[in-house]
């Protein structure tokens, strides 16, 4: 039987030993400023998980079995790639004590020497300075995760990473599930969750260094599927706790404007409407009442502040936002990051509003192919664009035609290299690679779905 199993799976065993033994490495050996050693292990773990995929597209129960395996992998190591983890652990420990995560600054408490949580100082030195001179900007449903990442592992930072790292698996596994019926729904071959859930760039970002876009993505992925079964209700509900993880799906509300007054077929326009009032007021309400613990004049102003310095203050790995830099430094003479990064907002906010209101999205596939360029587009205008931002634009393309995002994903390794520099210092270079590979695939296939969207409709 053995070899029978090795006859007729030899190199899907070959390509999943590689990847084991290079995700443990990765997971426990790397050192985050060795980018050589970083690029090649990312290589080989794409190379190889684009074979198994490529040679065993029908076999779901291997594939997800791979992608637990991989994500097991990594439950005892501490992330080598990122410092967040000790934030969530700080955040998560002053809720235990009773204590608003909103409401104070870490380097405060280290510096009046009265810090009321345990392993403080390590916490404090492992987030760094910047992290710690800065209000916490996690929703309410992430500080959530934190706390119970507090209460198993109130004195022990490597029990709190395990606690942290097993919900981040559950919520891929809820993905998984949930992904793989809005696939079946919409008639898109199964094997396309496989792009995100094996995709290395998710286990080593997510799994691996502990972000928290695992669980927001569970929560839109459920959203769009109960909106697909007709349960607008709780799609709004799930949408809501999404937000609550991470702000970003905000940005997909007024998309949604479509698929209730266009592609509700049998209601009237004022059945439409309330529909779409109504789950706008359960997306907000429900929001606010996740915020509710912790609102007062005091967290608006921190929350605010914070939320604002990604705008002015704060620049990486940006596309369209360091043309706009270069051209001020040449014509100004300085950096005119206060100014654009008032402007970059508006320009999304525009670009959302004419993909709402301009671009068909009646459809589901349609909703969720606009959700994804309206987010391209926000990333392609920031200022800041950290590694595992792409995350959602990878969930959201498997569910279309588009396949950039997974291209993104691979490339955006590119943005490592300012480790290299002690002193933490990008290489512009590498950056117009990232963003001439993600922008050249981007158009072609723009192009390439445009045209036969033509071609249909001249023959249809």
């Amino acid at each position: 039987m053995i070899l029978q199993l090795w006859k007729y799976h030899k190199f899907s065993i070959l390509y999943a030993t590689a990847c084991f033994l290079f995700y443990w490495s990765f997971a426990y050996q790397l050192e985050r400023t060795d980018f050589i050693k970083m690029f090649g292990l990312w290589a080989g773990l794409f190379l190889f998980t684009y074979k198994i995929i490529k040679i065993n597209p029908n076999n779901i129960k291997f594939l997800a079995g791979l992608a637990l395996v991989f994500r097991i992998l990594f439950l005892f190591a501490i992330p080598n790639l990122s410092q967040d983890f000790y934030r969530f652990i700080w955040d998560g420990r002053m809720l235990l004590e009773g204590f608003n995560p909103y409401l104070s600054l870490p380097e405060n408490w280290i510096s009046q020497g009265n810090p009321p949580i345990a392993q403080a100082q390590e916490l404090y030195n492992g987030m760094g300075t910047l992290n710690g001179s800065h209000f916490t900007n996690y929703p309410p449903v992430s500080q959530f995760c934190y706390l119970i990442a507090a209460i198993f592992g109130s004195s022990n930072i490597w029990g709190s990473a395990i606690v942290l790292r097993l919900l981040i698996i559950l919520s891929d596994v809820g993905t998984f599930f949930v992904g793989r019926k809005l696939l079946q729904r919409l008639a898109i071959p199964e094997k396309n969750i496989f792009w995100y859930l094996l995709n290395p760039f998710i286990i080593i970002e997510l799994t691996g260094n502990l972000h928290f876009e695992a669980v927001m993505i569970f929560f839109i992925v459920w959203s769009l599927y109960l909106l697909q079964k007709g349960y607008w209700y709780w799609a709004a509900i799930a949408l809501a706790l999404s937000v609550s993880v991470k702000l970003i799906p905000l940005l997909f509300l007024p998309l949604f404007f479509q698929n209730f007054i266009v592609g509700q077929d049998g209601l009237t326009i004022t059945q439409r409407f309330l529909k779409l009032v109504g789950f706008y007021s359960i997306v907000m309400i429900t929001t606010i009442l996740l915020f509710a613990p912790f609102l007062s004049s005091e967290f608006i102003s921190n929350f605010s502040k914070t939320i604002g310095l990604w705008f002015q203050n704060f620049e990486f790995n940006a596309s369209i936002y360091y043309v706009i830099r270069w051209i001020g430094y040449e014509t100004i003479g300085w950096n005119i990051i206060g100014t654009v990064g008032k402007i970059l907002p508006l320009v999304t906010i525009t670009i959302l509003l004419l993909l709402t209101f301009f671009r068909k999205n009646k459809e589901l596939v349609q909703l969720i192919t606009v959700m994804m360029i309206a987010i391209c587009s926000y990333y392609f205008l920031s200022t800041t664009v950290h590694p595992w931002y792409i995350a959602v634009p990878l969930i959201l393309c498997v569910f279309t035609k588009y396949k950039f995002p997974i291209w993104w994903s691979f490339i955006i390794i590119c943005s490592y290299t300012a480790y290299i520099d002690p002193d933490f210092k990008e290489n512009l270079w590498f950056v117009a690679l990232e963003y001439i590979t993600v922008f050249g695939i981007f158009i072609f296939e723009v192009l390439k779905n445009t045209s036969r969207v033509s071609l249909k409709s001249i023959y249809s």
